[in-house]
């Protein structure tokens, strides 16, 4: 395998792939001749977000902090009053299981062998039990009925990646859970979190595809995600990634965009308009507004929000 190959999402010395993994390697992998973006448009994206960044930072108290990541922007974007109201998360079966499956996975790159997808649950699940933090002190605390469900809900999410995508050849750098941050400090700080990236850096050329792993529907919300992450990786190494892509493990397949120059500034401009949104929430510049819409459904301000209530009375009927 030569150098440029090893860089591409490609399957290893393994049996024959099945048809979903085929098409996914298909969908992912290179196509057509290297790509080199201009050093000239990411210097001119580094330096927009930069200034633009400055100047929300005159905006906010001394010793005021904002940290920017793909589901803030989200939020405040939809409805504004959602996005100020109290955070009500909690774990449970449901909402671990998305995280055990991605340690789960993550040791599934670097394992040898074939393991089961229960195995690496149940390694993961040691794992995090041991750190203690977060979703690990929960783990550690769960009696056998709760263990054995988000187990099952985990394995379930583990056996879909495993039997929806190629062994990857580990000469393609696959890692899990790959975070970034720009810049390096001050009181505005972007962070993003991949859930899966491949590539091997070389030079200027742009090799990396990152990934996304969902369950459920599509929504135009995913893409508009993947352009943060895209953006981020282009801040932080000057080189973008080649591709962009939501893997819906429930369908078993791979919605792929190309990284263009169209896609990064749609990016930036959409980060820029909501970190401004959080800047004049968090100095109370104004108030909040209301933006009705699917996020109705679990926001806890529902039941005293008139616009919220008159949508999802619109909704049911429809």
């Amino acid at each position: 395998m030569s150098e440029t190959d090893a860089a591409e999402p490609s399957a290893a010395n393994t049996p024959a792939l099945n048809p979903t993994q085929q098409r996914t390697l298909d969908a992912l992998r290179r196509t057509g001749e290297p790509i080199i973006f201009d050093q000239d448009l990411i210097t001119d994206i580094r330096n927009e977000v930069r200034a633009a960044l400055d100047h929300f930072a005159t905006r906010l108290d001394e010793g005021q902090e904002l940290f920017v990541t793909k589901h803030r922007i989200g939020s405040v974007l939809d409805c504004e009053a959602h996005f100020l109201a109290p955070d009500e998360f909690e774990w449970t079966p449901a909402t671990a299981k998305g995280q055990v499956a991605h340690r789960a996975i993550q040791l599934y790159l670097g394992w040898r062998g074939e393991p089961s997808p229960t195995e690496l649950v149940d390694e993961a699940m040691s794992r995090l039990a041991n750190e203690d933090r977060g979703i690990g002190l929960w783990i550690a605390e769960l009696g056998e009925a709760d263990l054995a469900d988000v187990r099952g809900l985990s394995s379930e999410r583990v056996t879909k990646f495993v039997e929806s995508f190629p062994p990857l050849d580990r000469r393609a750098n696959p890692v899990t859970e790959a975070a970034a941050q720009w810049p390096a400090s001050g009181p505005i700080l972007l962070r993003a979190r991949v859930d899966m990236m491949i590539g091997k850096p070389a030079g200027a050329e742009s090799r990396k595809v990152i990934i996304d792993l969902k369950t459920g529907r599509v929504s135009p919300r995913h893409r508009q995600d993947l352009g943060f992450y895209a953006l981020v990786e282009t801040l932080v190494r000057s080189v973008p990634p080649r591709k962009v892509a939501t893997f819906y493990l429930d369908a078993a397949e791979a919605q792929v965009d190309d990284v263009s120059e169209r896609l990064l500034r749609t990016a930036v401009r959409r980060t820029l308009d909501g970190i401004d949104a959080m800047v004049a929430l968090a100095a109370q510049e104004r108030e909040p507004i209301k933006r009705p819409g699917s996020s109705c459904r679990w926001c806890p301000l529902a039941e005293s929000c008139a616009e919220g209530q008159a949508h999802l009375a619109s909704f049911d009927r429809t």
